[in-house]
């Protein structure tokens, strides 16, 4: 079992890609692990014969576990060979700006298993061209090859556009209903159909299904358990007029689009506000210790996505430096990757705070999970329009906004909380049509 990050000990096998008896190439992924982090692919390091499994599907082991066994091509006996040589390069990942033509084709790498890259680099394959069909749109190995065959050497060019922001995913901020996933991601996590009819007396019954626990999901319901038992939640809400900013993105949402090539929505805004919050009052950046609290100096906003199988939280890192404009790019880049199964451990991790958009789903009112060991999580509601009594003597239609923030009151007591939240709300406010962003 690779170690695929400094923090993670362990891996589940979520799917044997080859097995016993059948032959491997070089860099051809054997299996996929799935991590508390991310998840990742297993290439194999030279080409041969897999001959042992050691380990089932859905089995965790500690990452140094031996999981296979392969017989390398023109041995005359068995000779075991590494799936993930010790010296595999780290992939690396920036989710801060939009970076420059050198940074994009870096980036671009990074998006992509290290046996595909390998495969890649030695036939000059621009990666960014090809269209996986690999489970979650991943390209893999046999989509190279048949790019190789089809005359694809030395492909070169701008790295394509970004699709839009917003689908399926919590911190979307189009407020869309739900999109359809991959077709084979679907089929993967399809429940089961042989659901047997019971006696009277059992629990399930001819029309009831039996649908397997996933090791991703597995892992959320330990993550979500834990933080539910050993964090004391506390909860509380603001309510805020956000019309001003409802006018500026109106204003500019074309303009946008055509410019930065995705949609302008309404959650750079907030995380915006949330990241100028978290400077002025640095305890709410903070984490509980054994024997300390950690008050953390970066700010890096956890974003909470949801795609057809599970929940995911990828990081903007060092969000308080980008603009409106920069972590719409951002939050447009990790909920492409995260729909297509494409994030890397670097995305996910570092999370100083979390920043929820329940209201994507038309909720007014939530009370959102701690995402240990942060202090607090954010949700962002659903902006409705309704008559507010402005002045004391007029009515008038503004558009309104529930921020719903739950924290862990170890840490934070109320009067903190209470600040922090009104500063959030104080920022989203103060943006007006004509405002700069």
């Amino acid at each position: 079992m690779p170690k695929l990050g400094e923090s993670v000990t362990e891996g589940t096998i979520g799917r044997w890609l080859k097995q016993i008896g059948d032959s491997v190439a070089l860099y051809e992924p054997i299996a996929e692990v799935i991590t508390d982090k991310v998840n990742a692919e297993i290439p194999a390091e030279t080409a041969g014969t897999l001959t042992e499994i050691y380990i089932k599907e859905n089995e965790t082991v500690p990452v140094g576990t031996r999981i296979a066994f392969i017989k390398e091509a023109g041995e005359s006996g068995d000779r075991e060979t590494p799936l993930v040589s010790a010296s595999r390069e780290k992939v690396e990942v920036s989710a801060l700006e939009m970076p420059h033509a050198k940074d994009q084709d870096d980036a671009s790498r990074s998006r992509y298993s290290p046996a595909v890259v390998r495969l890649a680099q030695e036939h000059n394959v621009a990666l960014d061209k090809l269209r996986g069909t690999g489970l979650g749109g991943r390209i893999t190995r046999k989509d190279v090859l048949l790019a190789v065959e089809q005359g694809a050497k030395g492909v070169k060019g701008e790295r394509a556009s970004q699709p839009s922001g917003g689908g399926t995913f919590a911190t979307s901020v189009e407020q869309n209903p739900p999109s359809s996933a991959n077709a084979s991601s679907q089929r993967a996590f399809e429940p089961t159909m042989s659901a047997q009819k019971k006696d009277a007396s059992g629990h399930l019954g001819a029309r009831d299904v039996s649908m397997p626990i996933t090791p991703i999901r597995r892992t959320i319901a330990t993550r979500m358990k834990m933080s539910k038992h050993e964090i004391p939640h506390a909860w509380m809400m603001v309510e805020a007029d956000v019309t001003g900013m409802h006018q500026l993105r109106a204003r500019h949402k074309a303009a946008f689009r055509e410019r930065e090539g995705i949609e302008l929505t309404y959650f750079p805004f907030f995380l915006r506000a949330v990241a100028e919050a978290l400077k002025a009052y640095p305890l709410v950046n903070s984490e509980w210790t054994d024997d300390a609290i950690l008050i953390r100096g970066d700010i890096h906003l956890s974003i909470a996505v949801a795609t057809s199988d599970a929940l995911v939280v990828p990081v903007i890192h060092n969000a308080d430096q980008l603009t409106v404009t920069g972590l719409a790019h951002a939050v447009s880049d990790l909920a492409t990757r995260a729909r297509s199964n494409r994030l890397t451990l670097d995305d996910v991790k570092g999370g100083t705070f979390t920043v929820n958009n329940t209201g994507a789903f038309g909720s007014i009112q939530s009370q959102p999970i701690i995402n240990a060991p942060q202090a607090a999580i954010l949700s962002v509601e659903s902006i409705v329009q309704r008559p507010v009594i402005r002045g004391g003597d007029s009515i008038a239609i503004r558009s309104m906004v529930n921020l719903c923030m739950s924290l862990d009151h170890r840490i934070l007591d109320g009067f903190i909380a209470g600040q922090f939240i009104k500063s959030v709300k104080q920022r989203v406010e103060a943006y007006t049509v004509d405002s700069d962003f």
